[in-house]
């Protein structure tokens, strides 16, 4: 055989090898899982005759690990309504060739016929995603995976609570062995207690210095009113829940008569403010308990409190930062986790949380925020259906936890300043 012979032959091989690899590689493309693994696709997807949602990103990633858990929400709730397809660049360069992006993660919508659509890059939210594709007139919500709708504008029944029988802070019902009273120009505010009495200080915007003045409280022995600058306190634990429970008293022997027999501190009114107010709501800074607070993990490892399930998201707003959320389910106690990212909803703990948006009607007509008593998350509709039940005198509607964190994304610095303000002490 002559040298020209050989070198052909030698070619004829190499082709041939070449062309096994490239069959055997498209077999493993062929044969691949259609679930959220890195896809090797074409620029534009073969058509399936759904419309298509192709994530550009890779595993490691900040904001592309942010989207995991949305697209395999996605390719759950609306299979058979929309293919979504996840390509890893990292591992596969070369499957992101094709489309040409600048940075990732990129999502890449196509039409039913393959057409592109639309492209975004960085995070996208679900509630964002959706949008777009109504926008295109693929309406996804018709699915199963909607938002239920409920609401209740009108109490199931009256509250026929005499009303200085209500505290002024929270609406609960007043012990008489703890009322708190704050006289005002326009009349008496009553309070259930010396902790709504801080809820009520920390929010104030008028002047404070001597405003304890106008304040009494009662004595926990005989009942008789005691001006709070001269009360003593005595500071426990209840034994279920270990919220604090506080009891005024006229003078320090009487305090420390009953403190032999229920436990606790016996405080001066300077100790018991700083205490009363060592925990503040990182959004409204509002005096809180964290046993009834919700937890909030700033960016960075900062960890604060949110009055509400509301002004916990309302962190966000107010930092500029992501958070984590840590709530619990109003009616059942169960742990409720949102993570947010860039002012969205990046994920959530379990994906059925819901937000009840407690709301009231004003005299003329309009709706305000039933404030942050009246405000929760549920781990699914049902719960919080079930908890309005047992509540017959709220008033307001289920919204998605999405809709809750924008609306506190809305705000601007002065509406976040003001936010949960009490302009002046004022009665019902």
């Amino acid at each position: 055989m002559n040298k020209a012979m050989k070198i052909l032959v030698v070619a004829a091989l190499i082709v041939s090898v070449a062309a096994i690899v490239v069959l055997k590689q498209q077999g493993k493309e062929g044969d691949a899982s259609s679930g959220l693994e890195t896809a090797a696709v074409a620029a534009v997807p073969p058509t399936s005759g759904l419309p298509r949602l192709v994530d550009l990103g890779a595993g490691k990633c900040i904001p592309c690990k942010m989207m995991a858990p949305i697209l395999e929400e996605l390719k759950e709730q609306y299979a058979g309504k929309l293919d979504v397809v996840f390509v890893d660049v990292w591992e596969n360069p070369d499957a992101g060739k094709p489309y040409g992006i600048k940075m990732i993660p990129t999502q890449i919508f196509y039409d039913a016929g393959g057409k592109e659509l639309f492209r975004h890059e960085g995070f996208f939210a679900k509630e964002d995603i959706l949008a777009k594709w109504k926008e295109f007139g693929v309406d996804l919500s018709a699915s199963g995976a909607a938002m239920p709708a409920f609401e209740r504008l009108a109490p199931a029944k009256p509250d026929e609570r005499p009303k200085d029988t209500v505290c002024y802070m929270c609406d609960g019902d007043i012990n008489p062995k703890t009322l708190v009273t704050v006289q005002t120009d326009k009349g008496p505010v009553r309070l259930c207690g010396p902790h709504c009495y801080f809820i009520m200080y920390s929010c104030l915007t008028e002047d404070k210095a001597g405003f304890e003045k106008k304040v009494t409280v009662t004595d926990w022995a005989t009942g008789k009113p005691v001006p709070i600058t001269e009360a003593a306190f005595l500071s426990g634990e209840e034994e279920t829940t270990g919220r604090p429970r506080i009891k005024a008293f006229a003078g320090r022997d009487a305090a420390v008569a009953e403190r032999a027999s229920s436990g606790g501190s016996v405080l001066a009114l300077e100790s018991l403010a700083q205490k009363e107010m060592s925990h503040r709501c990182g959004f409204c800074d509002r005096a809180c308990y964290p046993q009834d607070s919700a937890e909030v993990i700033v960016e960075g490892g900062v960890h604060t409190w949110g009055c509400c399930s509301h002004c916990a998201l309302g962190v966000a707003a107010r930092t500029g930062k992501d958070i984590e959320v840590r709530e619990k389910d109003r009616l059942t106690k169960q742990p409720i986790v949102v993570k947010t990212f860039e002012g969205k909803v990046a994920s959530l703990e379990p994906a059925t949380a819901v937000a009840w948006f407690g709301q009231r009607q004003k005299p003329d007509g309009t709706w305000a925020s039933a404030g942050c008593f009246h405000q929760g998350f549920f781990t699914n509709a049902d719960n919080l259906k079930k908890w309005v039940e047992q509540n017959p005198t709220e008033t307001g509607r289920l919204i998605s936890i999405s809709q809750a964190l924008a609306d506190k994304m809305k705000l601007s610095p002065e509406q976040i300043q003001k936010a949960c303000k009490i302009g002046e002490c004022s009665p019902k």
